[in-house]
């Protein structure tokens, strides 16, 4: 079975995160499996809105750590980078259901998701310094943005951890329900946004991001260049060799 479901009814497809055994995790595969949805629903004119969820228990983990290791990101054409120039850039509305934890990127996304419904289970984190890495998806421009700097500096400098609470008070999710209820919730919304005149919900999602999406673009590349250089960095090497050794890491001398 895939690590990502497609399923389109009504107007709507919904990406189902399907690799609870890992936690949904992130690999390669799965971003570029993404990727290619995102542009297919971009073109299709079935498609109105897109629904992406995980499971009740958990959105996703982040990043697939050995995978990762396999196949780092180095290049602007890597699966991660082209799913998240994908979804920064998807014209239709994008609707999200978080329950569980959403780690990393499974944080990240949700700022280029126009509609996010949380359980109240959900945690999210951006613990990209603690990696020995920096913030990607234009993470270190929205973030800041959205929450204030000294509640993005708690996020992205200490990798302090949030609750589905914090997220709702700095509008990064629109509404918290009970886990049973996040799914169905996102997708009663998209039904109702894909009821809707088309042409009038593109052209308010341009006009609403109208000046800031090339500065979004420019971060995110500029994001993805530092990245991939900090990826072949000894503080990114000694910190992903501690969680497969499933220690703490040392940057005592880094």
């Amino acid at each position: 079975m895939s690590d990502i479901l497609s399923h389109h009814e009504a107007g709507v497809t919904t990406l189902t995160l399907n690799r609870l055994q890992r936690k949904n995790s992130l690999t390669a595969a799965m971003y570029a499996d993404m990727a290619d949805a995102l542009t297919q629903a971009a073109e299709d004119t079935q498609v109105r809105v897109v629904v992406i969820q995980g499971h009740e228990t958990v959105f996703s983990a982040g990043n697939d750590i050995g995978d990762f290791l396999n196949t780092p990101p180095v290049s602007q054409d890597a699966p991660v980078f082209r799913f998240l120039r994908g979804i920064s850039g998807f014209p239709k509305p994008l609707v999200a259901a978080v329950c569980g934890p959403a780690v990393g990127v499974g944080t990240t996304i949700l700022l280029h998701c126009d509609l996010v419904y949380a359980g109240d289970n959900a945690a999210f984190s951006t613990p990209f310094v603690n990696l020995g890495l920096c913030p990607e998806a234009a993470s270190s421009l929205l973030m800041p943005r959205l929450m204030g700097h000294a509640r993005a500096a708690e996020a992205l400098l200490l990798g302090e951890p949030f609750s589905a609470e914090s997220a709702l008070e700095w509008g990064l999710v629109n509404r918290i329900v009970p886990p049973s209820q996040a799914h169905d919730l996102a997708q009663q919304q998209a039904r109702r946004l894909a009821g809707k005149p088309m042409s009038s919900l593109i052209e308010t999602k341009r006009l609403m991001k109208l000046g800031i999406e090339s500065e979004v673009a420019q971060r995110m590349d500029r994001e993805s260049l530092i990245f991939g250089r900090m990826l072949g960095e000894p503080a990114a090497r000694e910190a992903f060799t501690a969680f497969l050794d499933k220690r703490l890491p040392d940057f005592s001398k880094l």
